[in-house]
């Protein structure tokens, strides 16, 4: 394995900024975040339209040059688990007809409708318009909920997925070609609803403005994500990246935004030159492949950081990114153009990385050391959990990597047992530290 002193090498410089830079990613993400819901829910006050969105093909810089504010289902029924509030809103949502093998954020979403928008970090206010792709089979359905309750325009944005084993054809390839000018006509298609929904007119220069700023925020991104091959690894691509998430699709599109990730790299690289890892001492390395356990967030964590388990990596950051991790760069130049086949290459990325996430943690085990991959279906999502029961057995077969396969929920805790995933968890590390000793009785043989 590398040392943090030969991470040098990538680019980072020592940093003569002061120690308060730690741990600033994490409290700045919080604030903005806290002040982005304070604007939702403030938002009717000031006569200013919200359309419901989702993570992948939110088109925010779009809704942003006409002042729509984006409004994130997902990112609400997370916060709600986190906080432990989640079950009364999925009872309500189960009360008022949908079946509990529904997924928790919809469930959860309905109940935050009943509510009339309430929700513990201020009021989601109701959508001008609903927009969606088919990055997720459930967000069709999903949308229609929406369009009965408030009789709304709803927006389907169609990518076509990648052709085969989550392998992108590119500029050039007839397939893609085509590809993008099907997708170029629905972005014509979504900008006049946006005029006909706001009586506004289109301003391409506003758009051009967003584009720069979501420029900045994926090229720090993608830095951020390759940053943890450093070792000891500077942040948890679960806990930390979550924080990351939030930020990367709230603030798309605004300068706020392209200055947190800025700030979180310079953050990171500091952390790095100094030999500051996310945990006191980093023993395993490990990537995460699914959505995290919200509901015993925390301690889900924990049960990994207790044996020195540092999550580098996570299918998460890929996927719920809506591709962020590629570091597509805009032409502003030609924003419509650019804006279309960045849709068509992020949309697709973020599927294959759910799809096909094995090719992508087999590209990453040498780069980032990694040590085990830890599997994560959970009851509610079959569009992120099938599928990783094979996925899992061909990255074994490819590289030898050790595996653990647990099963629970992001939101509906009725489902997770915190006793069951421990007894997993420690059976998986101890069948590490095992490996590890045989490994290094094989090299003293050798």
């Amino acid at each position: 394995m590398s040392t943090a002193t030969s991470n040098l090498s990538q680019g980072i410089v020592v940093s003569q900024e002061k120690p308060s830079v730690i741990g600033r990613g994490n409290k700045e993400g919080n604030r903005l975040f806290r002040e982005w819901f304070q604007e939702l829910t403030t938002a009717p006050e000031r006569d200013e339209r919200s359309a419901y969105v989702f993570v992948v093909g939110s088109m925010t810089e779009v809704l942003r040059s006409f002042g729509i504010h984006a409004v994130f289902p997902e990112v609400n029924g997370l916060q709600a688990a986190i906080r432990h509030v989640a079950d009364d809103y999925i009872a309500q949502g189960e009360d008022y007809g949908f079946s509990a093998d529904v997924c928790g954020y919809v469930k959860a979403d309905v109940g935050l409708q009943l509510r009339g928008g309430d929700h513990p970090l201020g009021k989601i206010p109701k959508p001008s318009l609903a927009v969606y792709t088919n990055a997720c089979n459930t967000y069709l359905k999903w949308a229609e909920i929406w369009e009965r309750m408030y009789n709304v325009p709803s927006i389907t944005i169609d990518v076509p997925g990648s052709r085969a084993a989550g392998r992108l054809t590119w500029n050039g390839h007839v397939d893609f070609e085509n590809d993008l000018k099907y997708v170029r006509g629905q972005v014509d298609e979504f900008i006049t609803v946006c005029e006909q929904v706001t009586r506004k007119k289109f301003d391409i220069d506003l758009l051009r403005e967003n584009m720069h700023h979501s420029n900045v925020m994926l090229e720090r991104y993608e830095r951020l994500v390759e940053l943890n091959k450093a070792v000891p690894a500077p942040y948890n691509a679960v806990t930390d990246g979550t924080v990351y998430l939030g930020v990367v699709n709230a603030f798309r599109g605004r300068p706020e935004g392209a200055k947190y990730f800025t700030d979180l790299v310079k953050e990171m690289e500091y952390k790095i030159a100094n030999g500051i890892g996310t945990i006191p001492e980093e023993k395993y390395r490990l990537v995460f492949v699914g959505v995290p356990c919200y509901p015993i967030f925390r301690r889900f964590n924990d049960m990994f950081t207790e044996w020195g388990g540092a999550f580098v990596g996570s299918s998460y950051m890929w996927f719920a990114s809506a591709g962020a991790n590629t570091g597509f760069q805009y032409d502003l130049d030609h924003p419509l153009e650019s804006l279309a086949e960045g849709l068509l290459v992020t949309t697709r990325d973020a599927m294959d990385s759910m799809f096909h996430s094995n090719r992508n943690i087999v590209d990453a085990i040498e780069p980032y050391h990694i040590d085990g991959v830890v599997y994560h279906p959970i009851k509610s999502c079959r569009t992120v959990s099938t599928g990783l029961a094979d996925n899992r057995r061909a990255v074994s077969q490819e590289t030898g990597a050790a595996t653990l396969f647990i099963e629970s929920d992001h939101m509906d805790k009725r489902v997770v047992s915190e006793a069951q995933l421990k007894n997993r968890i420690d059976a998986f590390f101890e069948g590490l530290a095992s490996r590890r000793v045989r490994q290094s009785l094989s090299g003293e043989i050798q």
